[in-house]
């Protein structure tokens, strides 16, 4: 990738200590340098450069990279085989917009950090160590976040990483909350409802309190995406979400089933033959709205085939069922937090999907009429146009409805800031 033009650079003092964050998916690195900026948002971390790696072990992938207002510098194609190759492109990229400049400090999102890390944390080796022996907490995501930890140890020996976990905004959830109806001796063993997502719970939150109003008392995130969670936040605390003891429960996603009858894994195994690792592919890459609709579980792919003129009857109403499904127990779940707030001041919806889908928002909030929530059909649409309209729900709306983007790369640097002089 070659440097960006000179007109792009940023200039910061020499002094600004820089945070790199770095937020690994299963094919994808994303990354952000970051410097302190009072009031420049909620986190008071003003971004460098974006970069985004994509397609990481498919042989086709690519890298792009962004400066601080969004805008496109550098777009190529690069077959990066690994999380480790990965952080090596996002590295030269960056060092070719800002020559002789090191981070102070490498922050990494980790989605599950088991019993044991409940906290952001510096990693030491022993928190390294703890990271391997949770792997089954998170087989899906904590192999490559302990990769990517490993390699950062390696391009940047002498600096600092910190690790902020997707579980740490829940530990405030009361017990009734994080019990599943398990025997205790294995709650004692760390199996439990730990909840994810946190990082943009977090995020949301704090972007709320900074607004000139109070913060509303009683709030329901919709973070919907790929991966799909809800929470419930009182007093800007989280008291109850939907994902267990791993980010394949709660509402039915992409490609995870989300809650289901543990009968059903049982029938398979017995009558299908499946194995424990069938099972786990099944549950999180072969099952959710792609299982559904039998291909992609997409929402925006999903909307178009479920009004395909040149698509078959058949995929067309599969495509609605698996709409259908999502929305249904998007409005159950928020329903079944209402309950755990003993009522409802606010409803945000982020994420992906949250954003994006005007039909899917609109589905999920006529579902919810009986709570006496009103939808603005034309602000919901226009906000779906590209609008920065955030508020979607009428003015005689029992409960306001916003969308507001989680922005968890700036928590998250705020985390690393604060270890990093703590």
């Amino acid at each position: 990738m070659s440097a960006a033009p000179a007109e792009h650079r940023e200039q910061v003092s020499p002094s600004a200590q820089r945070i790199l964050v770095l937020n690994s998916g299963s094919s994808s690195l994303k990354a952000g340098l970051f410097v302190p900026e009072a009031g420049v948002n909620f986190a008071g971390e003003r971004a460098l450069f974006t970069a985004e790696a994509s397609g990481i072990g498919s042989g086709k992938g690519s890298l792009a990279l962004h400066d601080g207002e969004g805008k496109e510098i550098a777009s190529n194609a690069a077959a990066l085989g690994s999380q480790a190759e990965a952080l090596e492109a996002v590295r030269q990229a960056l060092q070719a917009q800002q020559p002789g400049a090191h981070p102070a400090a490498v922050c990494h999102r980790i989605v599950h950090g088991g019993p044991r890390l409940r906290n952001h944390t510096r990693v030491t080796p022993d928190v390294l160590s703890t990271l391997r022996a949770s792997i089954h907490f998170a087989p899906l995501h904590l192999p490559a976040s302990i990769e990517l930890l490993e390699q950062a140890g390696t391009l940047f020996p002498d600096v600092p990483q910190i690790a902020c976990f997707d579980t740490a905004f829940h530990q405030t959830m009361p017990a009734v909350a994080k019990q599943l109806p398990i025997p205790s001796r294995f709650s004692a063993e760390g199996v439990e409802r730990y909840g994810f997502h946190g990082l943009s719970y977090e995020s949301l939150v704090r972007q709320l309190q900074t607004e000139s109003d109070p913060l509303p008392e009683r709030i329901v995130f919709a973070h919907l995406g790929g991966g799909s969670s809800l929470c419930g936040v009182l007093r800007g605390r989280s008291v109850d979400t939907t994902m267990g003891l791993t980010p394949a429960g709660g509402v039915p996603m992409a490609t995870r089933t989300g809650d289901l009858d543990p009968g059903v894994l049982l029938f398979l195994a017995r009558r299908a033959g499946l194995s424990l690792d069938d099972l786990e592919t099944m549950v999180n890459h072969e099952a959710g709205l792609a299982g559904i609709a039998g291909g992609s579980g997409d929402m925006q792919q999903l909307e178009k085939q479920s009004h395909a003129p040149d698509g078959t009857p058949q995929s067309r109403a599969e495509a609605a069922l698996a709409f259908d499904l999502f929305a249904i127990a998007v409005a159950k779940a928020i329903a079944g937090l209402v309950v755990s707030l003993h009522g409802l001041d606010l409803l945000v919806f982020a994420g992906g999907i949250g954003e994006h889908s005007a039909p899917l928002r609109a589905a999920v909030l006529e579902k919810l009429a009986p709570f006496g929530i009103r939808i603005d059909a034309e602000a919901n649409v226009r906000h779906g146009a590209g609008s920065s309209e955030d508020c979607i729900s009428t003015a005689n709306s029992k409960v306001p409805v916003r969308i507001v983007r989680a922005e968890e790369d700036l928590v998250i640097a705020a985390h690393g800031r604060t270890l990093l002089h703590g």
